[in-house]
């Protein structure tokens, strides 16, 4: 496959562009979560890793359909969620007031965000640090509205670094035709699939190791890493996702801002 070379101007939109399209399915996945195990799993390793307060202030980043900020908000939590894509934070909405849930939406860019200094107490975000064409300066703004000694916790993969190494494409290879014949239900578009390795290879991270990027990163934006998981996706994941993305395994990153003196 022949992949081009784009501006980082050409690639926010692209991205932007295909979450748009993503946003039905996309939404329709994060319903299925909210009425499956994960809903409870996903809020128990959250709110075991966030500062320990009774009503936490809480910033979801990349939102999406707003899996994250519904489940958070229903546990009492005051909530803002963002996402840069019209279609999902109009899903996020909808799902929102579906499940009765008070949350406040805004779109806004990850590496600009419309907020005061040290508003938030946690910011959290699910497979949107790879998405970013200039990761470093988004963990910094994120870093720059949490409160001191509050947390960053955020979940991601090296979901495209096979892109880029050969022996992790045979690997992915292999794991995605062993998906397809356990689960032939449940196979991917592979249209979406190559749609979104032409905007991958154009993205920073999809070329790098993580979490090790991502450890070096948040501690250069003053934070202090207390904990990574690097296979956070044994206890989120159905089996089928275990099989599918045993060559990228889901890790957690849970980082401490310094409190200044």
């Amino acid at each position: 496959m022949s992949i081009k070379k784009s501006t980082d101007i050409g690639v926010l939109k692209d991205v932007k562009d295909y979450w748009n399209k993503r946003s039905d399915s996309y939404s329709k996945q994060n319903i299925a979560e909210l009425h499956s195990f994960k809903r409870d799993v996903w809020k128990k390793i959250i709110l075991e890793n966030a500062p320990r307060k009774d009503k936490l202030k809480i910033l979801d980043v990349g939102t999406g359909p707003g899996f994250f900020a519904i489940n958070l908000a229903l546990e009492g939590h005051d909530v803002t969620a963002v996402d840069c894509t019209e279609g999902m934070l109009e899903k996020a909405k909808e799902n929102a007031k579906v499940y009765g849930a008070d949350v406040r939406f805004d779109k806004a860019n990850a590496h600009q965000l419309p907020f005061v200094d040290e508003e938030f107490d946690l910011v959290v975000s699910r497979n949107v640090v790879w998405n970013l064409e200039s990761p470093r300066a988004a963990l910094k703004e994120w870093s720059r509205v949490l409160a001191n000694d509050g947390r960053i916790l955020y979940y991601d993969a090296n979901w495209y670094l096979y892109l880029f190494d050969e022996k992790l494409k045979e690997e992915y290879r292999k794991c995605q035709q062993e998906a397809d014949r356990l689960y032939p239900d449940d196979c991917p578009s592979r249209t979406i699939g190559v749609n979104m390795e032409k905007i991958a290879y154009n993205l920073p991270l999809s070329k790098v190791q993580r979490p090790d990027w991502d450890m070096g990163a948040l501690e250069s934006c003053g934070m202090s890493v207390l904990k990574v998981d690097e296979n956070i996706g044994d206890k989120v994941w159905e089996e089928k996702e275990k099989i599918r993305y045993k060559s990228t395994p889901m890790f957690m990153l849970c980082a401490q801002k310094h409190q200044e003196n």
